[in-house]
């Protein structure tokens, strides 16, 4: 079932359509990744879905019910890009303070913020201000306060940011715990490898339109190349084009190959071990998100150059 469904939404500044009729719908309990270029209109997008901004045309539905910000924003959890702490304030203060404003009654945020603060290593910082404090640390502080509430639909954007490999993992953990739970992810940043490891789900836009969206396993598939990667002794010749394959690039004993139309792995397999090949390894290749994302931003007729670079 849809947590979140967008219909046709646009918004537009000027003359500039920042957001040109993009549909999405987002199931509960997953981790979906937004991903575009700089300019694409991810940050309007999110905008709207958070009642910031008021689409120009098309609607939002949360949770089977037409989107009402004045109501619903309860059940939202948003951590944006760039940050909005108060750097005057204690730690503890803040995150007390901002929890009331979500609904929280004082005691229940008190309980929430100490558990929190326990599972992410921040025992310490109860009186400790947001000025003193190193980006990463701001950066866990950013998503505590944005999750505390426990709200339906959870907007990350660039929540690794200036965090070190284990706090990323802290910060991980408990995204996928979130998701076991019940909570939807919105996930936007710039590392699509995270995203490849993270998401459930993605849509990619680019200049206010959506141009591609589905399953992250799916758009893998529907973007290969018939590529493999042969590890293997004895290189067996060319065969003046008999082989069922075209050989792309050959590293020691690793080679590259693109399996012709008609032919599948076995036939390769078959075909080698018949000319005095030994085989050690046979991995398909597939793109990566970043390859895909490449692909279709700037028209690049083919992913096969980004795996080779």
């Amino acid at each position: 079932m849809a947590i979140l469904e967008l219909h046709n939404l646009k918004k537009y500044f000027a003359t500039q359509k920042a957001v040109d009729d993009i549909s999405l719908s987002i199931e509960k309990g997953h981790i979906y990744g937004l991903l575009g270029p700089n300019g694409a209109g991810k940050t309007t997008l999110i905008r709207m879905i958070t009642g910031i901004f008021f689409p120009d045309e098309g609607n939002i539905v949360l949770d089977g019910k037409k989107f009402d910000p004045m109501n619903d924003i309860i059940h939202l959890g948003y951590m944006p890009e760039e940050r909005g702490l108060y750097k005057k304030m204690k730690i503890g203060e803040q995150a007390l303070y901002l929890a009331q404003l979500k609904g929280l009654s004082k005691s229940d945020a008190m309980a929430r913020i100490k558990e929190w603060f326990v599972k992410l290593e921040m025992q310490s910082w109860w009186n400790k201000k947001v000025e003193d404090l190193s980006k990463g640390m701001s950066q866990k502080l950013q998503f505590v306060i944005t999750v505390l509430h426990e709200p339906k639909l959870i907007i990350l954007d660039e929540p690794f940011s200036g965090l070190d490999p284990i706090n990323s993992n802290l910060i991980k953990d408990e995204i996928y715990k979130l998701a076991q739970r019940g909570s939807t992810i919105i996930f936007s940043t710039h590392r699509m490898e995270q995203v490849e490891e993270i998401c459930d789900n993605i849509a990619l836009v680019n200049k206010g339109k959506k141009i591609l969206d589905g399953s992250v396993k799916k758009i893998k598939q529907d973007f290969k190349e018939n590529l493999f990667c042969i590890g293997m002794e004895h290189i067996p010749p060319s065969m003046n084009g008999e082989a069922p394959y075209e050989m792309l690039e050959t590293k020691e004993e690793q080679s590259i190959i693109r399996i012709k139309e008609g032919q599948n792995p076995n036939d390769v397999l078959k075909y080698l071990i018949q000319q005095g090949a030994l085989i050690t390894s046979f991995n398909e290749i597939l793109p990566t998100l970043n390859d895909i994302f490449i692909r279709l931003v700037e028209g690049t007729p083919s992913a096969r150059q980004f795996h080779s670079n």
